[in-house]
């Protein structure tokens, strides 16, 4: 079997492409010619530059591939025009060569979030029928995105994703969080609850899907199935740093303007930033995976306790902490 995964230089994607080649499949990478392929380097890979912006870059990716992991995107951005630029136009373009070149393909699988639809307004866990509802620009462009997909399915099978906020080893979102706690800082804004997933679960849950025949035309959240309060996460933290935290109190009234700052300062995009406080603003992420688990089989096998230790151990082996 043959895979095209694009984004496959990034966090999830280089995941993505370690397990699908432990599972004997042949793994064709789409990368930019900018792109850092570092962790793809020691992989028995095969690179195809290309960029899902470029329509003529794509034919050949596409070529002869029995699935499609499409995980290219932008999860912060400068302008908020890039989002659209990326996330809805990049899908489009590679949905329709698909459709064009994809004669064999068994299934095109888009890895969303569950930023698409939005945070839970009353903390009840968010099922795949509930009405979207994004409060963030990156959210709204995840969701149109989406849309794009699923309209296709008239043409092809296709398969959503709709995970949480992923950590594990090389993620460097959650890295900013355990660099702050490291440093004994603990930011708080109020208690918050949020649904997670650790990096290898959310690739089982992602291959699963892709080779469950019912997945067709469907969505579903991953996640590790419990939920968190970010009180909870942080002190998991400092106890697997085996530092102490001070809980630091930010008003949420000035997040926009530290945001704003920290956008002038950063050298690019961070992952702290004016978008982001949009989401930061709402108190319950949480989503139920029950649907995964009733219709693909999945389990979820990494707590919270053993995920945060391994992604610590991690950061300290590569010296990133």
């Amino acid at each position: 079997m043959k895979a095209l995964v694009t984004g496959a230089s990034g966090f999830i994607g280089s995941h993505l492409a370690e397990a699908l080649l432990c599972k004997g499949y042949d793994v064709r990478c789409l990368v930019r010619s900018r792109s850092k392929i570092r962790w793809l380097e020691t992989l028995c890979v095969e690179l195809k530059e290309g960029d899902c912006l470029r329509p003529d870059t794509l034919e050949e990716a596409v070529k002869g591939c029995d699935y499609i992991f499409h995980l290219a995107g932008i999860t912060k951005a400068c302008r908020e025009n890039d989002f659209f630029c990326v996330n809805v136009d990049g899908t489009r373009n590679l949905v329709e060569v698909a459709r064009r070149y994809g004669d064999k393909l068994k299934r095109f699988v888009f890895v969303s979030s569950l930023a698409a639809v939005g945070p839970s307004p009353d903390g009840r866990p968010l099922t795949e029928e509930d009405e979207p509802h994004p409060v963030s620009v990156y959210g709204r462009s995840k969701l149109e995105a989406e849309r794009i997909v699923l309209e296709a399915s008239q043409h092809m099978p296709v398969t959503v994703i709709r995970p949480p906020a992923v950590y594990g080893p090389r993620d460097r979102d959650f890295y900013f969080f355990f660099k702050l706690i490291k440093r004994g800082i603990f930011p708080y804004w109020g208690k918050a609850r949020y649904s997670l997933v650790y990096i290898d679960d959310l690739i089982s849950g992602i291959i699963i899907a892709a080779e469950t025949e019912r997945s067709a035309g469907q969505v579903y959240f991953i996640s590790d199935c419990r939920e968190y309060t970010n009180e909870e996460v942080a002190y998991e933290i400092s106890r697997v740093l085996d530092r102490p935290v001070t809980k630091v109190r930010i008003p949420m009234s000035v997040m926009p303007f530290l945001a704003s700052i920290g956008e002038r300062l950063g050298r690019g995009p961070t992952i702290f930033n004016r978008d982001k406080v949009r989401e930061l603003r709402y108190r319950y992420w949480v989503c139920d995976c029950s649907k995964a688990v009733r219709e693909l089989g999945f389990r979820p096998r990494v707590s919270l306790k053993e995920g945060l230790k391994w992604t610590a151990d991690w950061y300290r082996i590569n010296r990133w902490l």
